[in-house]
């Protein structure tokens, strides 16, 4: 059965001599695994290869049988050519990181066309963004990603509620004793991003790397309560040495 579908590369292995293996999230079918065969045996077909790089955004016609561990994409072209992110430090590496974050959460073959399309448009808005609206892009995909797989942060930061309870996840009345430190100052920024609705506001949201640090810190704390696929996350050392 031919699916043409656009899709998401969140990861791109050299397979053979001329062939790559793509892990890729799609509108139409979840999370697939692609051969594309002969696309690195020639200049021109290299070239074609360099389409392919993971955050790359892809419209595809792939044929797809049951039971197939690997499906063959038989035409794909750039939905969206970059301007930016690809060869911009700080964006790749907030690209990076949000793929293999996304990575560790997609189950494989499932259907899921509000976050594709969620991821779809913030990789449309990391690439567009000037480099100073972009700080908070990272928090802000964690926590909707959270969302999208159902791990919402309960209650509210108010006086009688000022700590954040990774185990419980959610807001407390009692300083919990294994959650990663969150300042006052820090829950007034986290509380802006729980409330904002569109991506391009987090640039109005204040805050600075070392905030951001310990609100990644708590969140990745939060989600491995509920998840084991977030454990020794690779690009997020990187991420805090660009967004410094």
């Amino acid at each position: 059965m031919l699916c043409k579908t656009k899709g998401i590369v969140l990861r791109s292995v050299k397979y053979g001599e001329t062939s790559l293996i793509l892990s890729v999230f799609t509108e139409v079918s979840g999370l697939q695994s692609y051969i594309v065969k002969g696309v690195r045996n020639d200049k021109a077909k290299t070239r074609r290869a360099g389409l392919l790089q993971v955050a790359s955004l892809l419209d595809i016609v792939a044929e797809h049988k049951p039971g197939r561990q690997l499906q063959h994409i038989r035409e794909f072209q750039p939905a969206y050519i970059y301007q930016s992110l690809q060869e911009e430090i700080v964006k790749n590496s907030i690209a990076v990181f949000s793929v293999e974050l996304l990575s560790r959460f997609l189950p494989q073959e499932e259907t899921m066309e509000d976050l594709f399309q969620f991821v779809y448009d913030y990789f449309l808005a990391l690439d567009e963004c000037a480099l100073n609206q972009l700080g908070n892009f990272p928090v802000y995909f964690i926590i909707q990603c959270g969302r999208f797989f159902g791990y919402n942060i309960s209650g509210t930061y108010t006086a009688e509620t000022p700590y954040l309870n990774a185990a419980e996840g959610g807001f407390s009345a009692v300083l919990p004793a294994s959650s990663s430190v969150v300042t006052a100052e820090d829950m007034n920024g986290l509380e802006e991003l729980l409330s904002i609705g569109e991506l391009r506001d987090t640039a109005v949201v204040r805050l600075n790397a070392a905030s951001r640090n310990r609100i990644l810190d708590w969140y990745i704390q939060f989600l491995q309560y509920h998840t084991q696929h977030l454990s020794g996350l690779r690009s997020l050392q990187i991420l805090r040495t660009i967004l410094h």
